[in-house]
């Protein structure tokens, strides 16, 4: 494996993806609309105004994702699992964006400023989201390793974010050269736990500059963690990309919802990671311009008691304070001791002048 130099400049929509702008922040509805194409619109709305920069659906049905059966495997047997006991085939006719939907809330999402794309879960799905001229396609974890997925999505010339899940290395490798192979350069991975909710002692934030190194992508953090630390910690790491899950009210359901976001914390992700991008800034000591007036406010020698002509200078009638417009403290050994040059009037700042042969 080998890095293929920096990563090349990343345009989705009319956005421009990488560490010279701010993070690019993605709400995903997943399946939080609940089987409401009113509470769908109504996420969009809310995302936008938000400020997030893209909304993303999920592209699939039942049948494209699994079997209707209950045999063993097909039925969610974790007993720590938010799904416990259902069926896979059940989760996801509950879960799905049906097709016809998709025009609508992409549309709806462009009206109001934002980019609108999908995750696609088979080959015709890709083609699908093709035909509704979706800027990129976004592969999901668990979909990494299906290779003829990666490859039909990377062959349409677009943009393509991977989540990299539990992938191993070289699973990750293997997913980033067919994608390439197949003539896609545009490459985002995102460092994501597939757990649901993911804690954030499991979320391992220092994979981004690894997996950057390694593959010579742009990468971004797909976080089911609660909250908005983790999100903010991996601008830091170099993450130009952040994508959560987006429910309009934990409270009122929806299959994600224990892990999404809310919109005031939403709007608080985007405010945040832009905060954490533009703080990064460079290496820089010495201070900035803005803060020359500050520089004022240090501490420099000041005349505390009158002094008259000769007369000793020393702890009796110097001080040390705010502001800086006297000699600098470094100076007070050379000083002490020396004659004044003339008479100096307490409150004044004490300069060369002042001191005596």
């Amino acid at each position: 494996m080998h890095s293929t130099g920096p990563a090349r400049k990343i345009k989705i929509g009319n956005r421009e993806i990488g560490r010279d702008t701010a993070p690019f922040v993605i709400a995903e509805l997943s399946g939080n609309h609940s089987q409401s194409l009113d509470t769908a619109r109504a996420m969009v709305k809310a995302a936008a105004e938000s400020g997030a920069h893209a909304i993303k659906l999920q592209t699939y049905t039942a049948d494209s994702m699994t079997l209707d059966v209950m045999e063993a495997g097909f039925v969610i047997e974790e007993t720590d699992s938010l799904w416990h006991g259902a069926s896979l085939y059940s989760l996801y006719q509950k879960a799905a964006t049906p097709y016809a939907w998709h025009s609508e809330l992409f549309d709806y999402a462009k009206s109001l400023g934002m980019l609108a794309f999908s995750s696609p879960f088979d080959e015709s799905a890709v083609d699908f989201l093709d035909e509704l001229d979706v800027p990129c396609f976004k592969i999901a974890s668990f979909e990494l390793t299906d290779i003829p997925l990666i490859k039909k999505a990377a062959s349409k010339g677009k943009p393509l974010i991977m989540s990299t899940g539990m992938a191993s290395l070289s699973e990750i490798e293997l997913a980033v050269e067919t994608a390439r192979e197949a003539g896609c350069e545009e490459i985002i991975l995102l460092k994501c736990t597939s757990t649901y909710p993911a804690e954030p002692i499991n979320t391992n934030l220092n994979t981004i500059p690894h997996l950057r190194d390694a593959f010579g992508c742009e990468v971004g953090l797909s976080d089911h963690t609660g909250g908005i630390g983790a999100a903010v910690a991996s601008v830091a790491l170099g993450a130009s990309v952040i994508e959560k899950h987006f429910v309009l009210d934990r409270n009122g359901g929806g299959v994600d919802a224990a892990f999404s976001l809310e919109p005031q914390e939403l709007a608080s992700l985007v405010t945040e990671t832009e905060r954490a991008w533009q703080a990064l800034g460079q290496v820089k000591y010495g201070g900035t311009v803005a803060e020359d007036k500050a520089k004022q406010y240090r501490r420099s020698i000041y005349v505390s008691q009158d002094i008259q002509p000769g007369e000793p200078l020393g702890p009796n009638n110097l001080k040390i304070v705010r502001p800086a417009f006297g000699l600098a403290p470094k100076h007070w050994d050379f000083v002490l001791h020396k004659k004044a040059s003339r008479f100096i009037r307490k409150g004044t700042a004490l300069s060369w002048e002042h001191i005596g042969e």
